[in-house]
């Protein structure tokens, strides 16, 4: 298939994370098998519009953990008009109230997905779970952080980067533009390839941490599909459990 080197693209890229990667994942893991064994939710944040994505593939999925608590705000995400959108990813303070409402404790664990990891959403968010004192996991990518110019008007006013708050950094390795394919004849690359990345990591730190329970004598709460026969039955404890505590339940 003449796909004009995406799928290339797209496995050096899942490659040099899984080459570079794997003592950040397993650290991170680490760090969600503590908090499942002190009973405590795992809460997952998106910095604006498409990274906002791996928080929905993370939450109430079939094989997913079942403390995952979605720090989700509509106005953020890809279902809110484009413009609206990014428009509040640009609002100075607006993630910090997004992260206040959910009322992280001392030693909570927050895992923040954005690419970029420079925009006001995702430091303010950021800034606000670290002064709640909670241990942040980011997802990122390098070059971003690293190439855009200081003084680039999508830039947080403190100039800092997401990596800097994190006490688990994981790079994405996220290309600056995301695009990745380049057609001939055609100027503007097209075919981002953060989403397929991002989502490989949710999924790994969701195995990772899977089997560092099991290392431990723990059982990780772990949803079953509610589409096969008995599913249902099998999710009801967890919904039990977490309905109160999830507000996205």
């Amino acid at each position: 298939m003449q796909d004009y080197g995406y799928y290339s693209q797209i496995i050096a890229n899942l490659d040099l994370v899984n080459k570079t990667q794997e003592p950040n994942i397993d650290a991170a893991a680490s760090l969600m098998a503590d908090a499942i064994a002190d009973d405590r939710l795992i809460h997952v944040y998106g910095g604006g519009g498409h990274t906002t994505l791996p928080v929905g593939e993370m939450f109430f999925r079939a094989g997913g953990l079942a403390n995952i608590d979605p720090v989700m705000e509509p106005a953020l995400s890809v279902f809110n008009q484009a413009l609206k959108y990014l428009e509040l990813e640009r609002t100075v303070n607006f993630g910090a109230s997004i992260v206040k409402y959910y009322q992280l404790k001392p030693g909570d664990v927050m895992i923040i997905f954005h690419n970029i990891g420079i925009n006001p959403a995702t430091i303010d968010a950021a800034a606000e779970a670290k002064k709640a004192g909670a241990k942040i996991i980011a997802v990122s990518s390098s070059h971003w952080q690293n190439e855009i110019p200081e003084d680039h008007f999508i830039r947080h006013p403190s100039k800092k980067n997401l990596f800097d708050f994190a006490d688990v950094k994981i790079d994405d390795f996220n290309p600056v533009g995301d695009a990745a394919v380049k057609v001939p004849g055609f100027d503007t690359p097209i075919a981002p390839i953060s989403n397929i990345v991002d989502f490989y990591i949710a999924h790994l730190l969701e195995i990772k941490t899977v089997a560092e329970c099991v290392c431990r004598g723990i059982t990780p709460p772990v949803w079953s599909s509610a589409n096969v026969p008995g599913g249902d039955e099998k999710n009801a404890a967890l919904i039990e459990k977490y309905r109160p505590r999830v507000k996205m339940l």
